[in-house]
């Protein structure tokens, strides 16, 4: 139940210009493995995209359509199966798409991997790169020499 005493001081608070009491309010909470933490959030945060200017002004979180993201992504799940307390499914979809097409992620992931590389006093960037065996497949067979030759037909075959 609603404590009515707290939700006067928030409805007083907005009318006074302090919306930020009103939404932790009524924010959704994180209760998933897969949510952000505010660390990882305030990392996080400046590589995501502001909301557009002009049109409709968005009103929905932006972190809460990361962790619906991770949430969909980490599950193997799919995208209608979103529970009921992340924004709604199709919204956030639209944002993945979004993201992917304009190659937000692999931004990420390079910002991400620098910040990493120079907190453990190593250069931002990669000076060399490993590759065995066990990662670069080429056939089953192992090329073109090991494939078998087709066989000639003989005329016992011909009916």
């Amino acid at each position: 139940m609603l404590n009515a005493a707290y939700l006067r001081d928030c409805l007083e608070s907005v009318l006074a210009g302090g919306f930020e009491k009103f939404y932790n309010f009524f924010m959704r909470a994180r209760t998933y493995s897969t949510d952000t933490s505010d660390a990882e959030w305030r990392i996080v945060e400046p590589l995501i995209p502001a909301p557009k200017p002009g049109g409709r002004p968005a009103h929905i979180d932006r972190r809460d359509i990361v962790d619906a993201i991770f949430y969909v992504k980490r599950g193997g799940m799919s995208w209608r199966l979103l529970p009921a307390d992340f924004p709604h499914w199709k919204t956030v979809y639209d944002y993945f798409r979004q993201w992917k097409h304009t190659g937000l992620y692999e931004q990420i992931n390079d910002a991400l991997r620098v910040q990493v590389r120079e907190a453990l006093g190593r250069n931002a960037v990669p000076s060399a790169g490993i590759v065995d065996s066990r990662s670069v497949k080429t056939s089953q067979k192992g090329g073109s020499e090991a494939m078998t030759e087709a066989r000639k037909s003989t005329d016992e075959n011909i009916i």
